[in-house]
């Protein structure tokens, strides 16, 4: 199994060197949700599946295409793949049902530990609804590691804009070269960069990882317990 930090060339070198995306000490980490902190694509499919047989009918449902969009909000990649948007209730309604058997990531909760124990900040910025989020989250015994979790439904544009990163730092009081955002697709790089946060690639999900690495994230992760790596203890500010 692949292991270790990989930097984008522009950024090849240590933690923390005089120039690049880690020069300036970082406080916060904003992660996407799905691919990152939870391990929820067999779920997701199931309800796409289920959705798609009951408002389109039969055919295979397209989730291949689904999956390339991901990151983005529910009704948007509807549009995008110029399906209904009654897909979206069936969807949502099974999404709740399954919950309960979508796992995290092995390793997650000790990291999102060890982070605040290190004294970062913490956010979800999700293309889910944000009461869903914050429902799997807490089903899963996990959203008090969080300080906020936010939805595409709580911001005036999606991923890939910036504006639920900008939101998510605004709700931290933190500024963007304090932060580095966790993503697993290439909206999450993309709404990063935009809002002037470090980039971070997570690679251990059902990720195409080709086409992330090609969205040139500032460093690339194999499991998630490379990142502490990235995340000294904050120092006290005196």
């Amino acid at each position: 199994m692949h292991s270790g930090i990989a930097f984008a060339p522009e950024t090849t070198g240590a933690v923390g060197t005089a120039d690049g995306p880690f020069s300036h000490p970082k406080s916060v980490v904003v992660f996407d949700l799905d691919g990152v902190i939870v391990d929820s694509f067999p779920v997701m499919r199931e309800a796409f599946t289920i959705a798609y047989a009951e408002v389109i009918g039969d055919g295979k449902a397209p989730f291949e295409e689904y999956e390339r969009h991901l990151g983005r909000y529910f009704p948007d990649i509807m549009k995008l793949m110029g399906l209904p948007l009654e897909m979206e209730e069936p969807f949502v309604r099974e999404s709740y049902r399954l919950a309960g058997r979508v796992p995290l990531f092995a390793g997650v909760t000790p990291v999102l530990e060890e982070l605040r124990e290190r004294g970062f900040r913490t956010a979800i910025a999700t293309g889910k609804a944000g009461v869903r989020a914050r429902h799997l989250l807490e089903t899963l015994g996990v959203l008090h590691h969080f300080d906020h979790v936010l939805g595409s439904d709580e911001v005036a544009r999606a991923k890939p804009a910036p504006d639920i990163v900008l939101r998510a730092l605004e709700l931290l009081g933190a500024r963007p070269e304090e932060a580095m955002m966790v993503g697993d697709a290439v909206t999450d790089i993309s709404a990063a960069r935009a809002a002037g946060v470090a980039t971070v690639a997570a690679l251990w999900g059902e990720c195409d990882a080709a086409e992330l690495l090609a969205a040139a994230p500032d460093v690339a992760l194999h499991r998630p317990d490379e990142l502490l790596a990235l995340c000294p203890t904050v120092a006290e500010v005196a």
